[in-house]
């Protein structure tokens, strides 16, 4: 490629890899990341405004969260993003059966995620948090708990769907890597946020 530098002779730059190499596709999902970072970004905002104009955030009566089992929810949620990027790199290289373990792998770790939190939530092998004081539109911390987790869940949800989606495709025949890693990027996104929520939400004293 050539071009004029200031009204001198064209001048002969190196080719780039990557001109023209992201597609529609990617390009797409890289925006809608975008804003809903923004999304995400607003409601963590919101909460530390709620936060700073309260003397008593925890009322009395609420619980404490169980910041411990949260944490290997965090660590399960993280290791799918590992087993994610594997299963593009197989599909990448044409392994398609360990593509598809590993993406069968990264959904049931979502499914688990989810599991965890609706324990956390209502409980499943013992009292949850609205059982133990935190209920929703109570308080302040509450609510924005419920909200913020909640919304984040949806993500993880609907990740789910997509993975089990494109693999589906996948053992079909219809699905390339080049979709496994727009999955990708979503879940990967959906994990990277997760780690924002667990720091504000749980972790800020």
């Amino acid at each position: 490629m050539a071009v004029a530098l200031h009204g001198h002779a064209p001048a002969a730059w190196p080719p780039d890899a990557q001109y023209g190499a992201a597609t529609p596709g990617k390009i797409g999902m890289w925006i809608f990341l975008l804003s809903d970072a923004f999304s995400f970004a607003g409601l963590l905002i919101a909460m530390g405004i709620l936060r700073s104009g309260q003397p008593e955030w925890i009322r009395q009566g609420e619980p404490a969260l169980a910041i411990p089992f949260t944490a290997l929810l965090t660590f399960l949620l993280v290791a799918t993003s590992l087993t994610n990027v594997l299963a593009w790199a197989a599909a990448a290289e044409g392994r398609r059966r360990a593509a598809a373990a590993l993406l069968a792998v990264t959904a049931a770790g979502g499914v688990l995620f989810l599991a965890g939190q609706y324990h956390e939530w209502f409980g499943l092998w013992g009292p949850g948090l609205t059982e133990e004081g935190l209920v929703l539109g109570r308080s302040a911390r509450a609510s924005t708990f419920y909200v913020i987790t909640g919304y984040h869940g949806l993500h993880v949800l609907v990740g789910v769907v997509y993975i089990l989606a494109v693999l589906a495709r996948y053992l079909r025949g219809l699905a390339t890597a080049h979709h496994v890693e727009l999955l990708g990027l979503y879940w990967c996104f959906v994990d990277f946020v997760w780690i924002f929520v667990f720091s504000f939400v749980y972790l800020m004293p």
